[in-house]
């Protein structure tokens, strides 16, 4: 079997190591939980080695001192607003600068939010067990159980087999997201993206075992530091907001910025003028996202000869499905099901009924999540030697830093709401803007909910950001429905960070997106994000509302 290997600018990224051998099983590499490793655990060529050790040292010295010099910066801010923007601020160098890993990055902030007085030890500890958290923890189970029994790789085949799609890596990366795209538009984004990973993974097994075939032998080389990785799992954090958009049930900030745009404006958004609406940002979006991150990430494969007969061949190998991958799937199953439950109730008997709030009361996402990987360790393979389809030494190799990690996210959103700084900040920033036109308070709704949404859940932001955008464009004589709908798009658009969304902390666990190269794909797509909101949604919104 042939490929076409691109040999453009980076390629020295993908030869990184997994102990220098060629024959490195993608599988068992993708299963090791490397997302955090230090310097000493890759090996990377000498100008990337310089680089990463600058980038690390400078996190040491500019963390504790940014932190220090604001605290004493006379903002005249309250004391405790004052003390947790500049523990975020530390947090975020830290977190971008990667002298720790960066979960410990976060338990850092943690910890200085109750040394500095900002909250008591089990307030502050308390959002660890969000809903959010235990959507995590069960689906990284499942991702785990789907890989380690074959069943990833075998969705992987199915979809790698769809006539035309598995001959370029531009089509595989495009098709998934679109995939992921249109299933966000009625699942929630957060478990889109867990339901798909184990897929996602498995498509960057196929691909890496291909670029592995076309290296020497003994050649180095590294699953985890592909491009193709990096564009694919990308698109799938990435395509999820895009098509959360989509309907008001698509993500969480859509339903709380509606209701507070209704509630403020007296004007109803239906189910379908919202979608009318947001379909042409959505669909701009979406080629923009395929169109950049594949430019950012040039994958190194761009042609795959002979896919239809190495697909054919493989998933012939793979054979009749296995007991452990039956069980599998239907655990798989079971939680997709009750996920999409509540969406499917909310189009038949809409959003605002009685009977969606009963069903989405009961089946939460985080508890249907634990209750799908717990059917992974009653689920007999073996019932005479009381073996079952997953140990608990194989579950308990999950991404748990990645779990660590976005809890302490939760609670700094948690505490910016909570401390009100995150309202301080934005109607300081528009009394200091001196905001009195319809498109400035436009531009300044979506950035200010962009900015927010990085550093904290979209949920949050858009809980913090559309109260405060009413009032402000009311002030200004200015109607406040096109801005506050630009403000509850622009929580969703949270690209640079892992615990910007839960589905960038999601992909992020794979071990395959480099913190490095989410920031540069996430600025991008902010920006484009901005810019298209600026430009797009007073027209949609035109068009729709009159």
């Amino acid at each position: 079997m042939a490929t076409e290997v691109n040999d453009g600018a980076g390629g020295n990224e993908a030869a990184g190591t997994v102990q220098g051998r060629s024959g490195t099983d993608v599988t068992s590499a993708l299963l090791s939980g490397g997302t955090y490793r230090s310097l000493g655990e890759q090996t990377l060529s000498p100008a990337e080695e310089r680089v990463e050790r600058a980038r690390r040292t400078i996190g040491f010295v500019l963390a504790p001192l940014i932190t220090v010099v604001f605290l004493f910066l006379p903002l005249g801010l309250d004391g405790t607003q004052h003390k947790l923007a500049a523990v975020l601020l530390g947090v975020v160098v830290l977190w971008v600068c990667e002298p720790v890993p960066i979960p410990v990055g976060g338990l850092i902030g943690v910890a200085a939010i109750v040394l500095f007085g900002i909250a008591p030890a089990d307030e502050a500890l308390a959002p660890f067990g969000s809903s959010t958290v235990f959507v995590f923890i069960g689906a990284f189970i499942l991702a785990q159980a789907m890989l380690r029994h074959g069943l990833a790789k075998r969705f992987a085949f199915l979809v790698l087999s769809i006539p035309g799609v598995g001959r370029t890596t531009t089509r595989v990366v495009a098709a998934f997201g679109l995939i992921t795209a249109v299933l966000s538009a009625v699942i929630s984004n957060t478990a889109t993206v867990a339901m798909l990973l184990p897929t996602a993974v498995g498509i960057l097994a196929v691909i890496a075992d291909l670029i592995r075939k076309d290296l020497p032998e003994g050649a180095p080389f590294d699953p985890l530091r592909l491009r193709v990785g990096v564009a694919l799992m990308l698109m799938l954090a990435y395509g999820s907001g895009a098509g959360g958009l989509l309907t008001p049930i698509g993500s969480a900030p859509n339903l709380i910025g509606r209701e507070f745009i209704e509630e403020a404006t007296g004007r109803n958004i239906s189910f379908l003028s919202w979608f009318l609406m947001a379909l042409p940002i959505c669909a701009i979006m979406f080629v923009l996202l395929a169109v950049v991150l594949l430019l950012l990430n040039r994958p190194e494969i761009k042609r795959i000869s002979g896919v239809d007969e190495y697909v054919a061949a493989e998933r012939a190998k793979l054979g009749r499905m296995s007991g452990a991958e039956r069980n599998t799937l239907i655990a798989f199953a079971v939680t997709v099901t009750l996920w999409v439950v509540p969406g499917i109730v909310a189009l038949v008997a809409g959003d605002d009924s009685a009977a969606y709030t009963t069903v989405s009361d009961h089946l939460d996402e985080g508890v249907v999540a634990v209750l799908g990987a717990a059917l992974l360790f009653v689920l007999p393979t073996r019932w005479s030697r009381r073996e079952f389809t997953l140990t608990w030494s194989e579950a308990s190799k999950i991404d748990w830093g990645t779990i660590l990690l976005f809890g302490c996210g939760i609670i700094f959103g948690t505490l910016l709401a909570d401390t009100k700084l995150a309202e301080t900040i934005g109607t300081g920033a528009a009394d200091a803007l001196g905001l009195g036109s319809s498109v400035m308070i436009l531009v300044f709704a979506v950035v200010l909910a962009v900015v927010i949404s990085e550093t904290t859940s979209n949920t949050a932001a858009a809980s913090v950001v559309v109260p405060i955008l009413i009032p402000v464009a009311a002030a200004a004589g200015v109607d406040p429905f096109v801005p506050a709908l630009a403000a509850t798009f622009g929580a969703s658009f949270g690209f640079m960070l892992p615990v910007s969304t839960p589905q960038n902390a999601i992909v992020y666990g794979s071990g395959a997106v480099p913190i490095t190269k989410m920031i540069r794909s996430g600025f991008t797509f902010d920006i484009a994000g901005i810019l298209l909101l600026a430009l797009l949604l007073p027209v949609t919104a035109a068009m729709v509302f009159g």
